[in-house]
């Protein structure tokens, strides 16, 4: 790639598993950017299809794409930590294999990053055949920009295709944990140790189908009727692992309040009544809940319903169904 002085080499960091279906559309929107300065990175994690014989034939013709195959299979979370590792940019993006970028992706988020650790963009939902749903990520959700973490406690608006991350960054934010998604803890860690920038244009179609790691459309709702009264408490579990993984952070801006918040919420688990917990819900209110766009409540409708613990909330199911 020419017309590389004055810019910084920026790494896409590529993960493959069993992609033959979409890769080739999504390779060419990569290898096409108009950034002038670029590495390609692409780990295939043991791939069962012809995806070994694509990343070849794509990094014989381009010499700034390279790609590994892993000797045993490390799942979603650990081949984006290995993938992102081999990189050798001053900047880092993050890719899936299924989604279609815009060309000039990567030279805007450079010209946006400035001084933020974390740079991300709005995106286009497509489904699995390419049409567009009509719906953006901004349709769904907020937007956030900023350097308060809480607001990645509960919820994240930072998809992995979209972010670009300065290399600085990882020091503080690796090795990620298997059982979290990693797009939602470096957007923690970033709005810890830095800031976060968003650009509000649609620069990729992200595509949405069933084996997609997210479901930002909730096309795979639970509807199985036994699983129906554990769910809520599945669903505590899982965020409090969470919540405890980022109390466990070394480098908290608001490890006061972390520690605060999962006391009050563990202690809501095994409680009829958590009226601290509601309490601290509403005067944090604007940071915990900032990314949810279409709340089914008021502020203290929804924080009333809070107040109720874990015990109430199954004796409530049993009792009336």
């Amino acid at each position: 790639m020419n017309d590389q002085q004055n810019t910084p080499l920026v790494s896409i960091a590529l993960c493959i598993y069993n992609g033959e279906k979409f890769m080739r559309e999504q390779l060419e929107t990569l290898v096409n950017q108009t950034y002038p300065n670029l590495e390609i990175i692409a780990v295939d994690d043991r791939s069962k299809d012809s995806s070994l014989a694509i990343l070849k034939e794509y990094a014989d013709k381009y010499p700034f794409f390279t790609f590994y195959e892993n000797e045993e299979n490390l799942g979603y979370v650990k081949n984006f930590e290995k993938a992102i590792s081999l990189c050798n940019g001053e900047l880092i993006a993050l890719s899936d294999q299924d989604d279609i970028w815009d060309l000039d992706k990567i030279r805007l988020q450079v010209e946006a990053i400035g001084d933020s650790q974390l740079v991300y963009h709005d995106s286009t939902l497509i489904d699995e055949k390419g049409k567009p749903t009509g719906k953006k990520m901004s349709d769904i959700i907020n937007l956030y920009s900023g350097d308060n973490p809480k607001t990645f406690l509960f919820f994240n608006c930072i998809s992995g295709h979209s972010c670009m991350i300065r290399k600085d960054l990882l020091p503080w934010a690796l090795p990620f944990h298997k059982d979290f998604f990693h797009d939602q803890w470096l957007a923690y860690v970033a709005a810890n140790v830095g800031k976060i920038e968003v650009i509000h244009d649609s620069l990729v179609q992200y595509r949405q189908h069933s084996t997609s790691s997210t479901d930002i459309m909730n096309k795979r709702k639970k509807i199985n009727k036994k699983y129906h009264e554990n769910r809520d408490i599945l669903k505590m579990q899982k965020e409090l692992k969470w919540l405890k993984h980022c109390q466990s952070y070394k480098f908290n801006k608001y490890q006061d309040f972390v520690n605060r918040l999962v006391t009050l919420f563990e202690e809501r688990l095994s409680t009829f009544l958590s009226f601290r917990y509601s309490r601290l819900l509403n005067e944090e209110y604007q940071s915990l809940y900032y990314i949810p766009k279409y709340k089914k409540a008021s502020q203290s409708a929804y924080v009333f319903r809070h107040i109720w613990g874990m015990k109430s909330k199954i004796l409530w199911a049993r009792i009336f169904g």
